[in-house]
């Protein structure tokens, strides 16, 4: 396990400790080494501003890091012929090089659902735009950088992933589980370098950092499954929900969903904080609401995970898949955040609105629009009260279905009066505070600083005003 890094540390910071530690030593150097079984290079950093990076650990956000991978190329050829044709993500073995340290016997395979729509071997010239998994100890047992066994490089449609970076670090303020996100210099087998979004996957050192549990299990959903209730055969749930963490387990899993789906509506308001942490998942949907989240747990891609404690045998709905945060359009739509670049979801596939929704999300001529609808314009569909006409500020964001946990649960006045607290909370800690703006603020510099040759400094600064407009009004 490796041990909590420290989050939000600011460039200027970063700088100012470089300065006065080169002031007082000189150039130092700082060696960088990975516990490897297959072999792995010692990198000697120079100087007192990659020092200090060094030690804050690889996912330190105020720095731009380096990833590369490198594969065979019939094997790459092979691994997407299997997707196209079966649908299955295979691993191929691949040398990884993270910030110099280099790595054999690891692996990487393609990770995504929406964001993989339409790969084929006609389309897959350019791996380096593709979403992937990184696993460092795949071939090479506990083979790891900093503790860190695996990366995720996200996909996204916009070229800077400022949204998802920005709402990854929001939801760490907001006192849930996040993944650690950083910006890198990403190539391919030696392919034009890309900025690219990494975050942390949620394995057993995500877990352990992130719950403080002796022992727990991670169910991830998967795009094509949902929340219901199959019987007591674990094959059943095959194609909705995988174990990621823990001994194989899951009837925690199976009896939770038997509780949201067939309890009667006042055995589930008294019971329900019996099975689930009722205020992490009110503050977990406040959330998602308040950075328009469309892709959550009531999206088309079912994008969350159960952790079960079995300390205090509760779940905990934790976030995932954040690149649509901030009115994003989908990933195959190529539009920035707040721009009418392509619909969130169909008007026809849209989510349960929130019940009370930010007091004038209901027109005053008392015309409720059509479930999951998305103003011609792009805006939203509802802000926050005092927000001016066109201003953007909390709206619905069609995307997906009913999930039977979420919709039960706002469905209930106590639970739905949480929510709505939740938002109030969640309104001034996040945003009345000026958090999100100095993120934004801080992201928008490092990559302008770090990434000005990758991304231009205009597409920069325009992704993080359409970011900054989609803020609930205050």
């Amino acid at each position: 396990m490796h041990l909590p890094l420290p989050r939000k540390r600011t460039l200027a910071s970063i700088l100012l400790a470089a300065s006065l530690l080169a002031g007082a030593c000189g150039s130092t150097t700082a060696d960088v080494t990975a516990d490897t079984t297959a072999g792995s290079s010692d990198v000697a950093l120079v100087g007192a501003l990659v020092e200090v990076s060094a030690n804050a650990g690889f996912f330190d956000s105020s720095l731009v890091h380096d990833l590369a991978i490198d594969f065979d190329q019939d094997d790459y050829t092979e691994m997407v012929t299997t997707y196209e044709t079966e649908g299955e993500k295979d691993w191929i073995e691949a040398t990884v090089t993270v910030d110099g340290t280099i790595f054999e016997n690891a692996g990487v395979r393609l990770k995504g659902n929406s964001s993989l729509r339409g790969l084929t071997l006609e389309t897959a010239d350019n791996p380096e735009d593709l979403p992937w998994l990184i696993k460092l100890d795949k071939y090479a047992d506990e083979q790891n950088y900093q503790g860190i066994n695996d990366i995720v490089i996200r996909a996204n449609s916009t070229e800077t992933s400022l949204n998802e970076a920005v709402a990854q670090e929001l939801l760490a303020l907001a006192g849930l589980a996040a993944q650690d996100p950083v910006s890198t210099t990403f190539t391919v087998n030696g392919s034009d370098t890309e900025l690219r979004l990494a975050i942390e996957h949620p394995d057993e050192v995500w877990e352990e950092d992130n719950f403080d549990t002796d022992q727990a299990a991670l169910y991830k959903a998967d795009s094509t499954g949902d929340y219901s209730y199959r019987g007591t055969d674990w094959e059943s749930y095959d194609d909705i929900f995988n174990q990621k963490v823990g001994e194989d387990d899951l009837d925690p899993l199976i009896a939770f969903l038997d509780f949201i789906n067939n309890s009667d509506d006042a055995t589930f308001a008294a019971e329900l904080d019996q099975w689930l942490d009722v205020e992490s998942f009110a503050t977990y949907l406040a959330f998602q609401d308040l950075i328009q989240n469309g892709d959550d747990i009531d999206g088309r891609g079912n994008n969350s995970y159960l952790h079960y404690s079995y300390d205090t045998e509760l779940f905990t709905v934790v976030s995932w898949d954040l690149n649509l945060a901030f009115n994003t359009a989908n990933v195959d739509t190529g539009g920035a955040p707040g721009q009418a670049g392509g619909p969130v979801g169909d008007a026809t596939d849209g989510r349960p609105a929130r019940p009370e929704f930010a007091q004038g999300a209901v027109p005053a001529d008392g015309a409720v629009p059509a479930e999951g609808a998305v103003p011609a314009d792009g805006g939203l569909a509802g802000p926050l009260d005092g927000a001016a006409a066109g201003q953007a500020g909390v709206g619905l964001v069609g995307s997906g279905g009913n999930n039977i946990l979420s919709t039960r649960f706002l469905a209930d006045n106590t639970f739905s009066a949480a929510y709505d607290q939740a938002v109030t909370d969640l309104t001034e800690t996040l945003f009345a505070s000026g958090a999100a703006a100095d993120i934004v603020a801080r992201w928008t510099d490092l990559l302008s600083v770090e990434a000005a040759d990758l991304v231009p400094v205009a597409t920069i600064d325009a992704d993080a005003t359409a970011i900054s407009n989609t803020f609930p009004a205050i």
